[in-house]
C-alpha cells in the first residue's frame, strides 16, 4: 500500500470548513421546512417529497465532496513508497576562484568576476549528485564553502563572492593548495579541482608547480582555465578622479597553468569571452563523467491526478443537472 504524504498539508485545514458548510444546509432546510403552512390533507398528500427534491440534496453533497477533494488536490498527495534503482554520477569538485582587482576587468560581461560566477553557479546546477566545494584567492587565499550536497547554500555563497574582500594580488599557488586541502581526506574514487585565474602568480608562499605536485601525491586532477582576451583589456585603475578603466595587456602565466594542468592529469583552457567560458565548462562536464555505485532512493510521485478529476466530474455534473431537470426548482 501507498505511502501518502501531502506537499503542502496546511491546506488541509481548509477540510473543517466542510462540517461547517453542512451543518448550515441542514439548519437552512429545516428553517424553510417549518416556514411551509399545511391548510389541509389534499395539501399533505402533495408534500411528499419527489425524486427530485432528493435530487437537490445529492447536487448539495456532490458540490462539498468536490468541495473537499479540490482541497485535497492542493495539499499535493504524494507517493512516496515508490523506490527506483539508478546510476548516478558524481565525484569531489573544488572550485578555486581568482578575485583579484583584476577581475573586474570588462573584456567579460559585465565583467570578469561576474561572468565567471554566472558560469560556475550554471555549472554547480547541472551535477546535482557531486559533492563541490569553493575556494577563493587574490593576495591570499580561503575557504569560501567547504564541499558540501547542500548546492542551494553554495551558489548563495558563491553570489556573495567579491574583489576586495581579501588583500589584493595573485597567489596561483596558495588558491591550488587550499583546495587540494580541501579535497586531501575525500574517500571519493574521483577528485578535481577547477582552477580560475587571470593573471600571473606575484603572491603567497607557495608556488604553484609545488601546490601541482600536491595535487598529484593526493590524486587530484586539475583542470586550470585562463580567463582573458587577447591584446588589450580595459582593467579598473584607482585614481586621484576614482576608479578609472585603462586599457592594458593581459597577462596570464599560461606556462604554469598547463604544467598544472599536465601534472595532475587535468587540462588547461583559454576563455578569451563569455561564450567561450560557456564552452569551457561544458567540456569540462562532459570529462567528468564518472559512474558511482547503483543507488537506491525514494522517490516522490505525485498523486493528485485522480482527485482533481473526480471533482471536475462533479463539478460537471452538478451544472449539468442544474441546467436540466433541476432548472424548475432554481
Amino acid at each position: 500500500m501507498n505511502n501518502i504524504t501531502f506537499a503542502n498539508p496546511a491546506y488541509l485545514y481548509f477540510l473543517i470548513l466542510i462540517p461547517a458548510l453542512v451543518a448550515f444546509y441542514i439548519f437552512r432546510q429545516e428553517k424553510t421546512s417549518a416556514a411551509v403552512r399545511i391548510h389541509s390533507a389534499e395539501q399533505l398528500g402533495k408534500a411528499v417529497p419527489t425524486f427530485r427534491n432528493y435530487l437537490r440534496h445529492i447536487l448539495f453533497s456532490m458540490r462539498m465532496l468536490a468541495a473537499g477533494l479540490l482541497i485535497v488536490v492542493l495539499a499535493r498527495p504524494q507517493s512516496t513508497d515508490r523506490f527506483q534503482d539508478v546510476s548516478t554520477e558524481g565525484i569531489d569538485i573544488v572550485m578555486a576562484l581568482d578575485i583579484s582587482g583584476s577581475m573586474l576587468a570588462r573584456d567579460f560581461k559585465p565583467d570578469r568576476l561576474e561572468a565567471s560566477k554566472d558560469v560556475a553557479t550554471e555549472f554547480i546546477s547541472g551535477r546535482p549528485y557531486d559533492r563541490i566545494g569553493l575556494v577563493v584567492f587574490s593576495g591570499e587565499s580561503f575557504t569560501q564553502c567547504p564541499i558540501t550536497t547542500d548546492h542551494a547554500v553554495l551558489i548563495n555563497l558563491l553570489r556573495e563572492i567579491e574583489s576586495g574582500m581579501i588583500e589584493d594580488g595573485t597567489a596561483i599557488g596558495m588558491g591550488l593548495a587550499n583546495a587540494v586541502n580541501r579535497l586531501r581526506d575525500s574517500e571519493a574514487k574521483s577528485k578535481v579541482i577547477i582552477l580560475l585565474t587571470d593573471g600571473v602568480n606575484n603572491r603567497g608562499e607557495i608556488a604553484p608547480a609545488t601546490a601541482a605536485e600536491l595535487a598529484k601525491t593526493y590524486g587530484i586532477r586539475v583542470y586550470t582555465i585562463g580567463v582573458g582576451t587577447q591584446g588589450m583589456a580595459p582593467y579598473p585603475v584607482q585614481t586621484p578622479f576614482g576608479l578609472r578603466y585603462q586599457n592594458m595587456p593581459v597577462e596570464i602565466d599560461e606556462p604554469i597553468l598547463k604544467e598544472i594542468a599536465q601534472k595532475t592529469g587535468g587540462r588547461y583552457f583559454r576563455a578569451t569571452d563569455n561564450d567561450k567560458l560557456v564552452q569551457v565548462y561544458n567540456e569540462i562536464d562532459k570529462l567528468e563523467k564518472s559512474k558511482i555505485d547503483v543507488k537506491q532512493f525514494t522517490r516522490k510521485e505525485e498523486k493528485y491526478l485522480a482527485p482533481a478529476l473526480i471533482a471536475f466530474c462533479l463539478i460537471a455534473l452538478e451544472i449539468v443537472a442544474r441546467n436540466t431537470v433541476m432548472k424548475s426548482l432554481t
